[in-house]
């Protein structure tokens, strides 16, 4: 079986049930025949774009993971979900969320390529924005706050 068989069928599987790990995603995947390793599972939730949600993971799109820059959810959407709130330190944010929202924050933070954030890291329920300056930095802190709210 191609790796485009192996997408199809974690598309098939992240629509129509709930899967919360890597591990039960390769479970799932093993019983339907393909031999993979969590290894190899990583670098296909990292190729389709799938986002970790609430109820598991997610398709971008939330209906066909098509590898679409516009079927990525938005800021706005993902923090209305998950965001809690953000502090300010100098130039940097400290964004928190619900338990494993991080990720899913960071990326779509990652995926608009504001001039006001130079980078990312998300934990499970925070994320750290480094911005250039804190003018910027506070510029984006109102902006994110919006969101949340």
């Amino acid at each position: 079986m191609t790796k485009y068989d192996r997408h199809n069928a974690i598309r098939e599987l992240v629509a129509n049930s709930n899967v919360s790990n890597q591990e039960e995603l390769r479970r799932k995947l093993v019983r339907r025949g393909f031999d993979v390793t969590q290894a190899t599972v990583s670098r296909d939730i990292h190729e389709l774009r799938l986002y970790k949600g609430p109820n598991g993971y997610a398709l971008p799109s939330g209906l066909n993971g098509v590898d679409d820059e516009d079927d990525s959810p938005s800021v706005a959407n993902v923090l209305g979900s998950f965001g809690l709130k953000v502090k300010q330190a100098q130039n940097q944010l400290v964004l928190i969320t619900t338990s494993g929202g991080a990720q899913p924050v960071a990326l779509a933070i990652d995926h608009e390529d504001w001039e006001e954030v130079v980078g990312t890291i998300a934990g499970d329920d925070t994320v750290l924005i480094i911005c250039p300056d804190q003018k910027r930095a506070s510029q984006l802190r109102a902006r994110l706050e919006e969101m949340i709210a």
